[in-house]
């Protein structure tokens, strides 16, 4: 599903004089001489952008057919009207804010303060600034290079990527981490709200409960089965609201979980000295790790051109002024809920902050001395956010396995083949999460390879597609922060390494 290549085609029309419409978004594929004239594609209107040379420019993905030579490859134009991505673009600026707010919040935040543990006050705030703006800086560029060239729209990350770097190599470097951070993401959110929903109704019954308490499989069971019914909305543009909620979910429970603790008197004994291993050797590595946590804890990147897909545009007024707004809107929510997060969560616990995160940590220090109402709340709220973040982060693997279907049949997926792929996804994230509940030890180990997405890539698909005069501020500035992206990922994999060498872990399948 993931093998499909995007490009753009640029066909330049043999009459000068007559007017050359511009079709925007035409999926090109093998197998066929001619656009295909489905009844459901007649009714559509596609969305048109003029080109100032009068090229008719048109948006294609692209599948060789394995061993078929150039001269005999056929096309066939699939509209991406068919594909969820881009199904819709009637999205605005508030609509980009929704999605960056929902995907920009994670699980991954709950564990700033154990990172504040390892390497103190001083350099987790220095981390978390350079990270924040490291991040910030990366997404303006792919917000750019959604339209770098006239006429063109990028849709999607893998797409960027293999026009940036090739074919082949563009199909390496990028395949493995964009589909991971879609895939990967959805089962632990699973994980991670199956632990909050066993929270909310252990706090919400207590000890009068007389029925059986829920069990984690029961609770992923039913986090999933909510998901996929959620997943039934046809475009990425339809869950708009849907991120809308969660974004709001998401700035609510981060709230609760720093201002509870600061309303409640500290642990004692509690230390703000920085976490030393026993032997010199392993303390660089734990810098590492800590690390990672504070750069996991931005994320959203991999969806960037695929929200900007949703947003319409033109020559005139370019899709990226209404995205950066959305942007620029978006961030500083996200900056109140982390930053908050991170310090008043280390003030609060200091070391005795557990690597769990911030929600364990509230119902296991403060279960005592706070209300069950409050308790359960935060934990809903984050299942809550989880639901809505499964619906943007399954949706680049639900475009491809649609994708997959339409290029085969050629028309768009019936309601029950698209009913079906989400049935099909929601069950297979959710087994992996019940076969491999470990995975979420190996996670960091495997997202420490997709931050090449977030911190090195953007760089060098910029000077590779814009070709800044080299050595020009422009080529330094991205040639320096895209190596050093690189030496990063490289770092955080070493300490995840030597983390998990140290700790271990406690393998057993379907045992969640």
């Amino acid at each position: 599903m993931g093998e499909a290549v995007q490009g753009t085609t640029v066909r330049t029309s043999d009459h000068v004089n007559e007017p050359a419409s511009t079709i925007l978004d035409i999926h090109t594929l093998n197998n066929s001489p001619t656009p295909t004239q489905d009844s459901a594609y007649k009714n559509k209107k596609p969305f048109q952008l003029e080109s100032p040379k009068k090229e008719t420019i048109v948006s294609v993905q692209e599948e060789c057919s394995e061993g078929m030579g150039k001269n005999n490859a056929k096309r066939k134009e699939i509209p991406d009207a068919w594909l969820p991505i881009t199904a819709s673009k009637n999205g605005n600026a508030f609509y980009s804010a929704f999605h960056s707010v929902n995907s920009g919040i994670g699980f991954q935040a709950l564990v700033l303060p154990f990172a504040f543990s390892i390497i103190g006050w001083t350099w987790g705030i220095i981390c978390m600034l350079v990270a924040f703006g490291w991040q910030y800086y990366t997404k303006w560029l792919l917000i750019q290079l959604h339209e770098s060239v006239p006429g063109r729209r990028f849709n999607r990350y893998l797409q960027l990527v293999k026009v940036a770097f090739g074919e082949t190599p563009g199909k390496l470097l990028g395949l493995f981490p964009v589909m991971y951070l879609a895939g990967g993401s959805c089962v632990m959110l699973i994980i991670n709200a199956g632990v909050s929903m066993k929270l909310f109704i252990k706090t919400i019954c207590g000890d009068t409960c007389k029925s059986p308490p829920l069990t984690t499989v029961e609770c992923y069971l039913m986090f999933i089965c909510l998901a996929i019914i959620l997943t039934q909305v046809p475009s990425l543009n339809s869950i708009a609201w849907f991120s809308f909620i969660g974004g709001m979910t998401a700035v609510l429970y981060c709230t609760l979980l720093w201002t509870i603790p600061l309303s409640k008197s500290r642990p004692t004994g509690i230390s703000f000295d920085t976490a030393k291993s026993q032997s010199g050797i392993s303390s660089p590595f734990d810098t590492f790790t800590a690390i990672g946590i504070i750069v996991f804890a931005f994320r959203g990147h991999n969806l960037v051109l695929e929200i900007q897909a949703t947003l319409p545009s033109s020559e005139k007024y370019p899709s990226r002024a209404p995205m950066w707004k959305g942007v620029n809107f978006a961030y500083p929510i996200i900056v109140m809920c982390l930053f908050p997060l991170a310090l008043a969560g280390y003030w609060a616990y200091g070391n005795k902050i557990p690597a769990t995160g911030m929600l364990i940590a509230l119902h296991s220090i403060h279960k005592n001395d706070t209300s069950r109402f409050l308790l359960g709340l935060t934990s809903l709220l984050v299942v809550i956010h989880s639901l809505t973040a499964f619906q943007i982060y399954s949706i680049p693997i639900l475009d491809n396995l649609e994708f997959a279907y339409t290029s085969k049949k050629n028309k768009p997926c019936p309601m029950l083949i698209h009913a079906g792929f989400r049935v099909f996804f929601g069950c297979l994230t959710c087994f992996i999460a019940v076969a491999i509940p470990f995975i979420k030890v190996l996670a960091a180990i495997i997202g420490s390879v997709a931050l090449l997405l977030t911190f090195a890539y953007p760089c060098f698909i910029w000077i590779a597609i814009k070709k800044p005069k080299r050595f020009s501020a422009m080529w330094c500035i991205n040639m320096v922060l895209g190596s050093l992206g690189v030496v990063l990922s490289i770092l955080v994999f070493a300490g995840c390494i030597r983390s998990v060498t140290h700790t271990g872990i406690q393998v057993g399948f379907f045992k969640p």
